[in-house]
């Protein structure tokens, strides 16, 4: 079958193109690449004019009077120039309701001419959307990424600005949209179940592909000094809860100086990244969540120890009886002590990291990922 995977994030689609491709299929990526993680993509609608160095002062002034990024304009437009060439798919995939992600009338019109040139159109709930961003706002959950905002917190508004995008009027005409024309709604983890899982169009819960064939396991032996990664993107620095690894990180390294080494990076591309925390025992992902993120399922699969969302609701639904990764949560104290019991039984890093990379071997690999992806988009179809 022709697929069409409609924007990227966090390489999920990337992984599971891989495992689409090997099972015979023929697919097409297209994306921006997102931002400086530059992942690879088949048609590039990444914004290049305007960020030229010029135009790029132009535009900076202009987000800043107006409040608009005209960046997004421009994927609008490339991806307008990409129409002739995206067409007659069997299978067309959304990574979230603004795959393109330009202004949000231009999002509509590029969206519905997909929908006409196109048969099966599906949707992929594996970040913000209108229905997610509804149920962060009702507090249905102890914790969200909307924290920050309902504690007042000024200095990520900008970040939850983005976020509250998604339940505007204009965005909820998108969702609409998508929702009354698609054949189908995955949710790719833990996290995105119940804000959707009542919908007639919900065909359940696909984990995120991992690509085990380009993932190294790296035995998490205990040679010298722990190692422990905090990779930060500034863009979500407050949404994932950065600031509480930060405040636990100085007083570990306070407590541990001699068995310790930090490394802290700040937007980097994904392939120097995975470079540099590939020598680490610990990577700290994020605290906001309930399920594991692609950032830290690829870490798990190396063997390292995660800090990331492993909430009961995960454990129930893998039936997990050993610990695959920790539980993270908006709590320094809290974080202070799991790193400290690590650091003071070196071994249970060595026991966590293989358990993780045999959970990751079992529940995500790409190609049986792939074929539960192609399996809902049969049943949505046949619905």
């Amino acid at each position: 079958m022709r697929i069409l995977l409609l924007g990227e994030y966090s390489r999920l689609h990337n992984s599971l193109k891989e495992g689409l491709v090997a099972l015979g299929h023929e697919v097409v990526l297209v994306g921006d690449g997102d931002g400086f993680k530059d992942y690879p993509v088949d048609f590039s609608i990444e914004a290049k004019w305007s960020k030229t160095k010029l135009i790029n002062i132009i535009r900076q002034i202009i987000a800043k009077i107006f409040k608009y990024d005209f960046a997004k304009l421009e994927h609008g437009i490339r991806f307008y120039f990409l129409l002739s060439k995206l067409k007659g798919f069997d299978i067309v995939q959304l990574i979230n309701e603004s795959p393109v992600q330009t202004n949000q009338r231009f999002e509509l019109f590029l969206l519905k001419k997909i929908v006409q040139q196109n048969k099966n159109i599906f949707l992929l709930c594996c970040g913000i959307d209108y229905a997610v961003v509804q149920h962060m706002l009702l507090k249905k959950e102890s914790y969200s990424i909307l924290n920050p905002y309902f504690e007042g917190n000024k200095e990520a508004k900008k970040e939850t600005d983005f976020i509250l995008a998604y339940n505007t009027k204009n965005h909820y005409k998108i969702h609409q949209f998508i929702y009354e024309n698609c054949k189908g709604i995955i949710a790719s983890d833990i996290d995105y179940v119940n804000p959707i899982k009542n919908h007639k169009k919900y065909l359940g819960l696909v984990p995120n592909p991992v690509n085990l064939e380009k993932i190294r396991y790296i035995e998490n032996t205990i040679t010298n000094k722990i190692i422990i990664f905090l990779g930060i993107n500034t863009f979500n620095y407050y949404t994932k809860g950065i600031v509480f690894f930060e405040k636990a990180l100085v007083i570990i390294k306070e407590k541990y100086a001699d068995k310790v080494d930090i490394i802290v990076t700040k937007n980097i591309a994904y392939d120097k990244y995975i470079k540099l925390y590939d020598k680490a025992h610990i990577l700290l992902d994020q605290v906001y969540a309930f399920d594991q993120g692609y950032n830290a399922l690829e870490a798990m699969a190396k063997g390292k120890v995660v800090f990331t969302g492993a909430e009961s609701a995960f454990e129930n639904y893998y039936n997990i009886n050993e610990k695959v990764a920790i539980n993270a949560l908006p709590d320094v104290d809290y974080l202070v002590d799991e790193l400290s019991f690590l650091i003071e039984n070196p071994h249970e890093i060595e026991v966590i990291g293989k358990n993780a990379s045999n959970f990751i071997e079992k529940e995500h690999n790409y190609k049986a990922i792939a074929k539960q992806y192609f399996e809902k988009w049969m049943a949505g179809i046949h619905k």
